[in-house]
């Protein structure tokens, strides 16, 4: 068709149409590919950023899981922290046990391997084939290969099986059994403590387990040449104010009065009563700490000397003698009593221990005969406020603050609680509850210059290695109490109760002993019980600077008359001893003599013959066996010594120039 004017206009519109179109389908292909670029833009920008994220912030996060699925660790125990005497003697120690470990990929014929592992491990075939087959890198084989015997663990070994380790694991040991059981405490089969200081320390005492580290590959087979050695750390070791020898004559005892009375329960302590160190301290019934699975909780969890409360007895009145000496509502000996066998409080019949009472007495002989009506006299004259007040101080309303676990409370009326009759019988240690590590702290007060001291059994936490210590328990005074001089005339006092009182069966020839028995009726259901008591006897010596308090207390002895003199005083007699002879302690200089019963064995002096001749030494020794040795004419040496107490018509030796 021919292209008029008309046409041609026509045509270009058509063809301003077309490039309008094209340049417009131009500027959208553009901007898709701007779209495009800024979109490819940001997804490189997001993978740089992610990949740097990943590079600082994950790195280590995922390298430990990538070597999670190649590395294995075999770990290798620490060993618990020691638990040691004051003089380095070992208590509780590990010793050497193995345990199994499989790697189940590496195992290759699990039935045949399952089958020897039972045998020698005499346990079920099925019991080890779930270990096998565990879809873990690692499995230990708990409970059956836990701490192996030697021969087990070398049966295991001969087996020369891939996939089977043998790892070192520490075992707890207690070397003396049953001896301080209660106080060290006992650990579970992973080496956590569980009671006594075991628990209490188990922060210190656990140590950092060690391993080995290998490579292995995808299969779960180990590469060769691919070790490392980590090394264990072992736990802080624990020195204790304990000392064993102590300890060991205690348990003696113990376990003596046990077979002699028969009694429900026994406990003694031994204490420094100038620092608050526990030296010794026992219980009845015991357990060993090595096997604690074949004994009962009840028994396991009951440490007697910080958590059995019960009436103290007489034993306590020796806090109210300290409170009326210091407060001078009394003079030992220019005040008197006159006990008729009873005294009548608000209605109350408040009765002495002896039928028809001892008559007229001072005031030192009351505490000597520790008589009770004496004693209310005491308690009335200080007054409700002021031997409440002396209670208190003297910790009895308070847990003495032990570092031991399971510490049990005294009990003890409020004061606006408390009328005649209670503040009467408190006077001589009844209506009152209270532990024996009370008891045996607060007379250490009244004895060691008037000072309460904090008790504690851990004197130091060393590292084991290097042996430098990181803890140390220092004595830690709670406050003063009494002055030194009341202090002095309460030791005093308590020296003549063994000389001259109840206290005679713990009296020592040639030592200086001070002490005060008890016997309180035991409680059930609030009555008193017939026939039933706890006797005690609280000792110290030296009597003029004590070193050593010693209580015993045995509930419900059989086959006895019950009294604390009778029964605890002889107890708490032999662990003085045994304490004399162990610390090799030095007769006193000056002794209070005993006053003797026609049934009581009798001491007296050894003369002094020394450079005496042979016929002088013969006539002042009459009444003695004589073994000479020499032949000469003067005395040069006499065992034993001279002005030291021996028995009547013993036998001394001389041995002549």
């Amino acid at each position: 068709m021919p292209i008029n004017r008309k046409n041609k206009g026509n045509y270009f519109i058509f063809l301003e149409y077309i490039l309008m179109v094209k340049e417009m389908f131009i500027k959208e292909k553009q901007l898709r590919i701007k779209i495009v670029f800024i979109g490819i833009t940001i997804m490189f920008l997001l993978i740089l950023g992610r990949i740097f994220y990943i590079q600082v912030f994950s790195y280590n996060k995922l390298n430990n899981l990538a070597e999670a699925l190649w590395q294995r660790n075999l770990p290798i125990t620490a060993d618990r922290g020691r638990i040691l005497d004051r003089n380095g003697k070992v208590l509780a120690t590990n010793i050497t046990t193995t345990t199994l470990y499989v790697v189940p990929n590496q195992v290759v014929n699990k039935e045949e391997t399952a089958e020897k592992l039972a045998s020698i491990l005499e346990c079920s075939k099925d019991d080890i084939l779930k270990h096998l087959n565990k879809k873990t890198s690692l499995e230990k084989v708990n409970p059956e290969g836990r701490q192996l015997d030697s021969e087990k663990a070398d049966l295991i070994n001969e087996l020369n099986i891939d996939g089977l380790y043998l790892m070192k694991e520490a075992k707890r040991y207690y070397p003396y059994g049953d001896v301080l059981a209660h106080t060290l405490g006992y650990v579970g089969i992973d080496n956590q403590g569980l009671s006594g200081l075991e628990l209490q320390y188990d922060d210190y005492l656990t140590g950092k387990d060690g391993s080995i580290k290998y490579t292995s590959d995808g299969k779960g087979n180990r590469i060769k040449m691919s070790e490392e050695y980590e090394k264990p750390q072992n736990g802080m070791d624990l020195y204790l104010t304990i000392d064993i020898d102590i300890q060991l004559a205690l348990e003696n005892e113990l376990a003596n009065a046990d077979t002699k009375y028969t009694p429900e329960q026994a406990l003694a302590i031994v204490m420094n009563p100038n620092t608050g160190e526990v030296l010794a301290m026992g219980s009845r019934p015991t357990f060993d700490s090595n096997n604690y699975q074949d004994y009962d909780m009840e028994i396991i969890n009951r440490n007697l000397p910080i958590w059995k409360n019960y009436e103290p007895g007489s034993t306590f009145k020796i806090i109210t003698l300290a409170a009326s000496l210091e407060e001078k509502t009394i003079n030992l000996f220019e005040d008197s009593y006159y006990d008729g066998g009873s005294i009548n409080v608000e209605g109350a019949r408040i009765k002495c221990w002896k039928s028809g009472g001892h008559g007229a007495e001072s005031f030192l002989e009351v505490v000597q005969n520790s008589c009770n009506p004496g004693f209310v006299i005491m308690g009335q004259k200080l007054g409700t406020e002021r031997l409440y007040n002396y209670i208190k101080d003297f910790g009895f309303m308070d847990k003495t603050g032990i570092d031991l676990n399971g510490e049990a409370k005294g009990i003890m009326f409020d004061l606006d609680k408390i009328g005649p009759v209670e503040q009467a019988t408190i006077a001589f240690g009844q209506g009152i509850s209270v532990t024996p590590i009370q008891q045996i702290t607060g007379v250490s007060a009244a004895i060691n210059g008037g000072t309460l001291y904090r008790p504690y059994v851990v004197k130091y936490i060393s590292e084991p290695e290097t042996e430098d210590i990181i803890i140390k328990n220092e004595p830690y005074k709670v406050r003063q109490v009494i002055s030194s001089e009341t202090s002095e005339m309460v030791r005093f006092t308590l020296e003549s109760v063994v000389s001259s009182g109840t206290g005679k069966n713990a009296y020592i020839e040639n030592y200086r002993v001070g002490g005060k028995t008890g016997t309180a009726q035991k409680v059930s259901n609030g009555i008193y019980m017939s026939g039933n008591y706890i006797v005690s006897f609280m000792g110290f010596f030296p009597a003029d600077k004590p070193e050593y308090v010693v209580y015993v207390a045995i509930d419900h002895p059989l086959g006895i008359t019950q009294y604390g003199g009778t029964v605890s005083a002889p107890i708490a007699k032999n662990i003085m001893k045994n304490i004399i002879s162990i610390k090799n302690i030095q007769p006193s200089k000056e002794v209070t003599p005993r006053e003797y019963t026609w049934l009581d064995t009798k001491y007296v002096k050894a003369p002094d013959v020394l450079g005496k001749s042979k016929k002088e030494a013969t006539t002042i020794l009459k009444g003695f066996k004589i073994e000479y040795s020499g032949d000469g004419d003067t005395v040069i040496y006499q065992e034993p010594e001279a002005n030291t107490y021996i028995k009547e018509n013993s036998t001394i030796k001389i041995l002549l120039n």
